[in-house]
């Protein structure tokens, strides 16, 4: 129906949005009264200034979404509408970056080959394949090293430096989405003759490696996106030192055929999609559509789209991305750096085919640690974060897993597993938490973690493993206090049917995408309406379809509520209810409805 390629009914417009179908909460951490609705911005921000809609050609309700978001000028609000290439800034707005070209092309000029140093994520091996053919196109002799997850963990290494430098000799050492962190790897890299270039977005530590160039967003808040990617930055830094190689030999790259990784790499690292990475998306998104890339198009092909199709934020996301990273999690992240780099669409056909069966082998494996996960998490009582352990539980699925439980329960969470003689983990967190700043009061307890507000990556000594599920709960309930949270719900407005039914309103919502952290989608509150008709649908009759009608207005509209079969009761037909809803279009069979997601429900007196 909807060629989602992900098995199980998906909503028609579900890929034009950025979240995931909400998952099954256990029965014990929901009832009925579901999430805490907050208006997002409160009644202080009011509504978009008389006239600016027309100004702006968009229906009322969307300037007034763009003044409760902070743009307050018909100029930022046409930039955001419009994100062009020429809002880009110049590679000189970022830290570090024109050292960072100035050593590269220094190094090129005297015929260093460059190595460059990647990560196994979608972010670091689209940042890495970004780099690659910018140095083909240039000439420049390059190679490039994910590192496996599994034997060399992530970001630089002592042992693979000096086999590289023995076998492909000591040229520039390019990092991408790494190597802030890697303090003793960049003394010896430089003990082995190379120029080390680290390029990362990672948060700096307080001790930056001795490098001879690095360029990171976060070195200083003081630019025009300190919350780029990893691939963004590789963007950056690879778009002036195209520009500086080609003074010379007179050709330059054209730097938007890389932009379909750029947004691929961005939607998959969940950075804000505001700024720098709106315009970088949005422009990427039209390239993913163009399928020029033949990885990509085969890629989109596996994943059950045509491979010209127009994807939104929400299929790359849970479609795409899943794919890519299942080579680094399960195979090796260089199936995927091949698919994306080759010209050849067989080959391309090929590698996306074994892509999709490792991701098949990792939805399995992921299903199997959730279970045991949530055994643990059921059995920890009143604990207030999570810190589960399964010895043979694998490493490259433990951040998923760790997510998902923090879905279920809305609290911090730790993952671990057995990796040699010491444990390593993965951690996710609710909004309300710093799992960073958490874990740094807990240091004296790891040996190393790193990440940022809320995900990071851990290692200990198994020993003290009971010591660290007191210390990080202690640490919470400082934090946060001693009950629970309750998960809430931001509601841009209240939005009666007649708006929600009006297509040109929705066509105008749709210039918001794409949808992701820092520009949520839209979700609205409907008035008091009637159930007329509850029905289940789906494989295993999983989703539930409603027919409401609104009590002022009298009209009806269908709404779809996605995985909650379990959450909405045969008893609630009949019943007045109100909404908190995403109005979207239906165009099934090429015809265009309107149809309501649901995003939480209560019962009204």
């Amino acid at each position: 129906m909807f060629g989602g390629g992900e098995r199980g009914v998906r909503p028609p417009f579900w890929g034009k949005c950025f979240l995931p179908p909400p998952r099954f909460l256990h029965a014990q951490q929901r009832d009925t009264t579901m999430k805490i609705w907050k208006f997002r911005n409160g009644s202080e921000a009011g509504g978009c200034p008389p006239g600016w809609a027309e100004k702006l050609g968009v229906p009322q309700v969307v300037a007034d979404l763009l003044w409760q978001r902070g743009l307050d000028s018909p100029a930022r609000m046409d930039t955001f509408l419009s994100p062009g290439l020429r809002h880009l800034a110049t590679p000189d707005c970022w830290p570090g970056m024109r050292e960072a070209v100035d050593t590269l092309e220094q190094g090129i000029r005297e015929g260093r080959r460059v190595l460059i140093w990647g990560d196994y994520d979608v972010d670091g091996i689209t940042g890495a394949t970004l780099m690659l053919q910018t140095m083909r196109f240039h000439e420049v002799p390059a190679s490039v090293h994910l590192p496996d997850r599994r034997t060399e963990g992530y970001g630089l290494n002592i042992p693979e430096l000096e086999r590289l430098a023995a076998e492909e000799g000591a040229g520039i050492l390019l990092t991408v989405d790494c190597g802030i962190s890697d303090v003793k790897a960049v003394e010896r890299a430089k003990e082995l003759g190379f120029t080390v270039v680290v390029s990362d977005h990672h948060m700096p530590p307080a001790e930056l490696p001795p490098a001879h160039a690095i360029t990171n967003p976060r070195l200083s808040e003081d630019n025009p996106c300190p919350h780029l990617a990893g691939v963004g930055v590789a963007f950056f830094l690879m778009a002036a030192l195209n520009s500086r190689l080609g003074e010379t030999s007179g050709k330059r790259m054209d730097m938007r055929r890389v932009l379909d990784l750029v947004a691929l790499g961005t939607l998959a690292d969940m950075v804000s999609l505001t700024g720098q990475n709106r315009i970088l998306v949005k422009n990427g998104l039209l390239k993913i559509a163009e399928a020029k890339r033949p990885g990509l198009a085969e890629l989109k092909g596996a994943s059950g789209f045509s491979p010209v199709a127009a994807l939104g934020a929400g299929q790359v996301v849970f479609n795409l991305a899943p794919r890519i990273n299942a080579a680094g999690r399960l195979g090796s992240p260089t199936l995927a750096h091949d698919m994306l780099l080759t010209d050849s669409h067989d080959e391309a056909a090929r590698l996306a085919q074994t892509l999709t069966s490792l991701n098949d082998e990792r939805r399995a494996e992921e299903e199997r640690i959730y279970k045991e996960a949530l055994e643990q998490a059921e059995a920890a009582g009143n604990r207030l974060g999570f810190v589960l352990y399964g010895k043979d539980w694998h490493q490259g699925v433990i951040g998923i897993v760790a997510s998902r439980i923090v879905e279920t329960y809305y609290r911090p969470v730790l993952i671990l597993c057995a990796d040699g003689d010491t444990l390593k983990g993965s951690g996710r967190s609710v909004p309300e938490f710093d799992l960073h700043a958490g874990l740094t009061r807990c240091a004296d307890v790891l040996l190393g973690f790193g990440g940022h507000r809320q995900a990071a990556g851990l290692r200990m000594a198994p020993e003290r493993l009971e010591e660290l599920r007191d210390r990080f709960d202690a640490v919470i309930r400082e934090d946060l206090g001693d009950k629970p949270l309750t998960p809430s719900l931001k509601v841009d407005a209240e939005m009666p049917f007649s708006q929600a039914s009006d297509f040109t309103v929705l066509k105008g919502l749709e210039l918001l995408q794409p949808f992701g952290i820092g520009n949520p989608e839209p979700v609205f509150a409907s008035q008091p309406l009637r159930v007329k008709k509850r029905k289940a649908f789906g494989h295993s009759r999983e989703h539930i379809s409603l027919e409401v009608t609104e009590e002022s207005s009298g009209i009806t509209l269908q709404a779809k509520a996605w995985r909650q079969a379990d959450q909405i009761p045969d008893a609630i037909q009949g019943k007045r209810i109100r909404l908190a809803y995403t109005p979207g279009i239906n165009a099934y069979n090429g015809i265009a409805s309107v149809e309501l997601r649901v995003r939480d429900w209560e019962i009204l007196g």
